[in-house]
């Protein structure tokens, strides 16, 4: 995804609207918040947690440095955590309950009976980082710039609902909806709110290394370009005492390191240069973890169990390219993937295979499609894809008691053979001779163990997969671009689908450059689903949507699922840092994020009583 991290909490969001009418201290989609008004923090953070210290990060972004402080421009590359420290929003989520905003900027939101507007006044205590207030003028200077031409595209996808933001007075703004959308209200409230002033007036892909106006709880700090970046606690910052701000924002410094590549990273985790890090891959967990510090019990490994949705890591196969355009041959390509033997060999069991895009959520189709999802379909009879309308897809598997592999490697000749391909020469080729050569695009260093397997079932079949390793940079813009064959993209999931899937699979995103529909998925069947998704009344209608979704999708075979993890796996510094008391919270889809926000430092000096 290309948004902000800002805009997670919505993007757990469902559909349709609350009981109308009403002002509160936060929304929920279904109406039911978790937290009461004037409730006094958050229950997984420690609201004496000390203020203090210096936490030490990394940036797991494989750019080698970064080039500008905008992180909503199209072009270059931002400091990692930029937009999480620096803007808030007018409202912020819980990490402890899904579909829901409390009042950050705001100090309470309003939604017409109608559902066609959402009023939110602004607490006159909120403050820019330059003491200027934040005014209802800045909210919509806000969303005027970032619905403007040098920002994503995806923000368009995502507000295309939106009519307007106005400005009732200088502390309310009310935005106005094109049609009732029950996310919306949700969606508005987690935009990043920034200065009139950053940049002077100049037009916003010209504001490049202006320092940001937010009113976050940091600032930037000292900077080494290509090195590192610090970020400065605001002892200032406007909302240190408000209840869904208080145990947060501990640490005076949170310094972000950048390295190369993922070796250097690991020997500089080993050495002590900084206090976590997260990591993706079993092989680095399961046997590159070891030495002085970690058998002193300095450096700790946490698992972290999860509530999350499995999110759909996938390799994407890009349908604008001929040869992926029969889904056919998608579906072929898929069957030489062997999960089961990379499970074994290369991920000490670590991880499960994905399936469909709403996995682990209630939104995931199984089995037969009920009656209503068939008679949502079937309003597009001409466009839905083979088995559409039969049971929910099942990722091949070949670990069965015959040989697994061998089947689904036969299944996979006779689907290219229907779509027009066979073996000559040993080389797979169509009609006018042309062999299928396809190229796996990535960034940087590879996971090269992790594709080889695929490449050498690839190559039964007469297919050559060329690996086509980047910098950073080119590999944005390709992608921006949609210039690649095959990729991975990690999408993350979601308990309450909205909008923002048509940014990933809409046909108007495959026509627009630097929208998230990597696949180039164009179906008037999956634009009239997406559509019902994201207007149904009832959560009973956004399920049998959402799943009629799932079921296109996947029966489409735009993704070849990979796999996720169902724990967040990190290295922690225990001598350095100290975490506030029980689990984790169940729904924390960045834990670095989650580690710089409530934890704090040991080095700080205790909270004076209050």
């Amino acid at each position: 995804m290309r948004v902000p991290r800002l805009l997670t909490f919505w993007l757990l969001a469902c559909l349709g609207w609350p009981a109308a009418g009403w002002a509160a201290h936060g929304y929920a989609l279904w109406g039911d918040l978790r937290y009461p008004a004037g409730f006094a923090h958050f229950a997984y953070v420690d609201p004496a947690a000390p203020k203090g210290g210096e936490l030490r990060m990394v940036s797991n972004n494989r750019a080698s440095t970064f080039d500008k402080y905008n992180p909503f421009t199209v072009k270059g590359s931002a400091p990692a955590y930029l937009g999480d420290f620096l803007f808030d929003s007018l409202l912020t989520g819980a990490l402890d309950e899904t579909g829901s905003g409390y009042g950050l900027l705001a100090q309470d939101v309003a939604v017409a009976d109608d559902g066609l507007s959402a009023t939110f006044r602004l607490r006159p205590e909120a403050r820019f980082h330059d003491g200027r207030p934040v005014l209802a003028a800045d909210v919509r200077h806000s969303f005027d710039t970032l619905m403007g031409p040098h920002t994503s595209p995806a923000y368009k996808t995502l507000l295309e609902d939106v009519a307007a933001c106005e400005v009732v007075d200088d502390r309310t703004v009310r935005y106005r909806f094109r049609k009732p959308n029950r996310e919306l209200p949700l969606t508005v409230g987690g935009l990043p709110v920034f200065s009139r002033q950053w940049g002077a007036g100049k037009p916003f892909d010209q504001v490049v290394t202006d320092t940001p106006i937010g009113s976050g709880p940091y600032k930037i700090g000292p900077v080494r370009f290509g090195k590192d970046i610090t970020y400065v606690r605001d002892r200032q910052y406007w909302a240190r005492d408000l209840n869904v701000r208080r145990g947060t924002g501990n640490f005076d410094r949170i310094t972000i390191k950048i390295y190369a590549d993922n070796t250097a990273r690991l020997e500089a985790l080993k050495a002590g240069e900084f206090d976590v890090m997260r990591f993706f891959s079993a092989g680095d967990w399961a046997r590159r973890l070891y030495g002085s510090k970690f058998r002193a019990g300095q450096l700790v490994k946490g698992d972290f169990p999860n509530r999350l949705p499995a999110g759909f890591q996938s390799y994407v196969l890009n349908t604008r390219r001929a040869a992926l355009s029969d889904v056919r041959v998608r579906e072929a390509l898929g069957l030489a993937f062997d999960f089961e033997w990379m499970s074994r060999q290369l991920f000490y069991g670590a991880y499960r295979r994905n399936n469909g895009i709403f996995g682990n959520t209630d939104c995931a189709a199984t089995g037969e499609p009920s009656p209503e999802e068939r008679a949502l379909m079937l309003r597009w009879p001409n466009a839905l894809p083979p088995g559409a309308l039969g049971p929910m897809t099942v990722p091949p598997r070949t670990d069965g008691a015959d040989d697994g592999l061998r089947r689904n490697l036969r299944r996979a000749q006779d689907l290219l053979r229907e779509a027009g391909w066979t073996v000559r020469d040993g080389r797979l080729r169509n009609a006018r001779g042309e062999p299928m050569v396809l190229e796996y695009l990535r960034a940087g260093e590879g996971a090269a163990r992790t594709e080889a397997p695929w490449v050498r079932n690839l190559e039964k079949l007469g297919i050559t997969l060329n690996m086509r390793s980047v910098d950073f940079a080119l590999y944005q813009q390709r992608l921006r671009s949609f210039d690649f064959d095959i990729t991975t993209i990690n999408f993350p999931g979601t308990h309450n689908p909205g909008q923002d899937y048509a940014d990933l699979f809409g046909s108007r995103a495959a026509r627009t450059e630097d929208s998230g529909n990597y696949a180039g998925v164009a179906s008037p069947a999956i634009d009239g689903v997406i559509a019902a998704m994201v207007g149904a009344r009832t959560r009973t209608d956004m399920l049998v949507a959402c799943r009629a979704l799932d079921r296109l999708v996947s029966h489409g075979h735009y993704l070849i699922p990979q796999w996720y993890a169902p724990t967040h796996r990190m290295v922690y510094d225990t001598t350095r840092l100290a975490m506030p008391a029980g689990a984790m919270p169940p729904y924390v889809s960045t834990p670095e994020t989650w580690v710089a926000d409530t934890w704090w430092s040991r080095a700080a000096a205790p909270a004076p009583a209050r």
